[in-house]
């Protein structure tokens, strides 16, 4: 919910905290007063254009900083990992309302702190603006995605988005409670849509794709042909580098054999005894040293070298003769020649090389168009079109129930509205088979039809209502949708929903927004005291004349939240325009009988 929002050099408001209730928010004063900066600021954090002309006279800027208290919950499905790519939230996380303001504030770098967002706008009175969210810099439309999921105005300008089928999709399927049909729908279409995109590819291939597709064909039989193996290369250039110092090792190997021990090769006695013979002869000699102690564990320690020795003499002996010869040698650079030739084209490794040859064998499938190879990939395509078709057919049976209960609720609120005769009916048609009807969310154009008073046409919402009842009408809309589908999670505004409003039907506008309070947080701009009376805060926009001192800065208006006494006066100014002893027992009465 929206925990503060703070004001700056917006117009005539110089500087301004409103910390609206968690049910509802009234705000309310004279006409002209200045009530529409609330709203302005709520779109200029929202994302909004920014307008030079709102910065307040003398002002080299404006300012305006929205605080979003959110739930654990919310907070918590950040880390969850639970996502859903279907609903009517966010697309990629699939969470709704607040969930979705926290992933998307997640995506771009910032988390929540102490469970709050804050998200904040500056326009120079040189038409410049910079959006902040959490303290770091965004672009404005990511303040947009987010206040999104947070806020709803439904005032004069923000009406027709509803206009939009998209819009009217999301919010029956919100009332539905259909996310499982619609999720098990979405995953046959992505199904489906890969594979219109793989026919696609092969059906349209060139000249260029087939030329791919022969080097692609070309390139792997090269790589069968020779047949590498990892590590192969090294290993050969290991034995290239014995043959060719063959006279060294041999040397070398028969020289330390000859001093370790001298059995092993042929080395003349004269030469003198080897090291494993003078260590057994120290070692009997210590032996035979009748006094213990030392001279044992010195015999010990040298028969271990000697057993060493024996190791080292024992590999040693198995080099000689394991050099390979000049034929073997020409076969080795000829193979180690293939290989390079593989790697400096697909490497830089053999094991790169093989990488590369499987995933060419996969690419080289979709780029053989075959008619045998298209054949079957439309075969496969009519099972995921005809699973695609079953799983919307389901969907719009869940859209078709909900649209009938929605419409008919709808048409009832908007009696105790002061709209007797009007109607909502939620129109589902299924698009002509004919035509290839599955989209990404089904098969159902979506249509709000509304007709405002009894006799009137049915014409598309948005298109056949006055502000103040398009107001009303998305009152009635949002209540049926808390009704059934429980707390929004979100931030309400109306604006004008009391337009052409009074008496009776005054007092149940105010209830139901009450009503709708309950599972949401409403903040309503209303001109009305039976609207005001049902708001758990109040508060009121005054306009006050410029300072004597400096009246440079023109007309001021100040924003204060009214309780006890100084909200029955506002209440009684709003019901007769005076404060008579009359009026504010009539507002008293008022304000104790607006509760639900």
């Amino acid at each position: 919910m929206l925990e503060e929002l703070d004001i700056r050099n917006l117009g005539p408001i110089r500087e301004a905290t409103i910390a609206p209730a968690a049910g509802m928010t009234a705000i309310t004063g004279e006409t002209g007063a200045g009530k529409s900066m609330l709203l302005s600021a709520i779109r200029l954090v929202s994302g909004g254009a920014a307008e030079s002309s709102r910065v307040s006279a003398g002002a080299d800027e404006a300012w305006a900083q929205a605080i979003f208290a959110l739930s654990d919950d919310a907070v918590a499905s950040e880390h969850s990992g639970d996502t859903n790519d279907a609903g009517s939230g966010d697309a990629d996380s699939g969470f709704t309302g607040a969930a979705a303001a926290v992933a998307k504030a997640h995506d771009a770098g910032v988390d929540p702190e102490d469970g709050e967002l804050f998200l904040s706008r500056t326009v120079r009175a040189s038409g410049r603006s910079r959006a902040v969210l959490g303290g770091k810099s965004v672009p404005r439309s990511v303040l947009g995605a987010i206040a999104g999921e947070l806020v709803t105005i439904h005032g004069q300008t923000d009406q027709l988005k509803i206009a939009a089928s998209s819009r009217q999709r999301e919010f029956l399927d919100r009332v539905a409670g259909d996310e499982a049909e619609l999720a098990a729908y979405r995953k046959a279409w992505d199904a489906l849509a890969a594979m219109d995109e793989r026919l696609e590819r092969l059906r349209s291939q060139e000249s260029s794709a087939r030329q791919q597709a022969d080097y692609l064909r070309e390139s792997i039989d090269r790589i069968n042909r020779i047949d590498p193996q990892p590590g192969e290369d090294e290993e050969l250039k290991a034995r290239r580098e014995r043959i060719e110092n063959a006279a060294d090792i041999a040397q070398g190997v028969g020289s330390a054999l000859g001093a370790l021990d001298a059995s092993q090769v042929d080395v003349d006695a004269a030469d003198g005894a080897s090291a494993v013979e003078l260590i057994n002869h120290a070692v009997t000699s210590l032996r035979a040293i009748r006094v213990g102690g030392t001279f044992a564990e010195q015999a010990d320690r040298l028969e271990s070298i000697n057993a060493d020795l024996g190791d080292v003499v024992f590999a040693l002996s198995q080099e000689l003769g394991d050099e390979g010869s000049v034929e073997d040698l020409d076969q080795i650079n000829g193979r180690i020649h293939e290989l390079g030739d593989l790697t400096r084209r697909w490497g830089p490794t053999l094991a790169d090389v093989l990488a590369w040859r499987d995933k060419a064998a996969f690419d080289l499938e979709d780029l053989d168009a075959s008619p045998e190879k298209v054949a079957e990939l439309e075969s496969e395509r009519q099972t995921l079109y005809d699973a695609a078709l079953a799983a919307a057919d389901v969907l719009s049976a869940a859209r078709v129930a909900a649209a009938a209960d929605l419409g008919a609720r709808v048409t009832e609120e908007l009696g105790s509205l002061a709209m007797l005769g009007a109607s909502l009916e939620v129109r589902v048609t299924p698009r002509d088979k004919a035509d290839d009807p599955l989209g990404p969310y089904g098969r159902d154009d979506i249509a709000f039809l509304f007709t405002p008073f009894e006799g009137s046409p049915q014409l598309p919402m948005g298109k056949s209502a006055s502000g103040g009842e398009l107001s009303r009408l998305m009152l009635a809309l949002e209540l049926v949708a808390a009704d059934t589908r429980g707390g929004a999670d979100q931030t309400f505004i109306f604006d004008e929903v009391d337009a052409g409003v009074g008496g009776k039907a005054a007092v149940e506008l105010g209830k139901r927004l009450a009503r709708l309070a309950r599972s949401a947080q409403v903040i309503v701009v209303t001109h009305l005291a039976q609207v005001a009376s049902w708001a758990d805060a109040q508060f009121v926009v005054t306009k006050e004349p410029p300072d004597a001192d400096d009246d440079d800065l023109g007309v001021v208006t100040t924003i204060a939240e009214v309780n006890g006494e100084t909200r029955v006066h506002e209440i009684a100014r709003m019901l007769s325009g005076s404060e008579s002893e009359a009026s504010l027992d009539h507002a008293r009465e008022l304000l104790k009988e607006s509760v639900l």
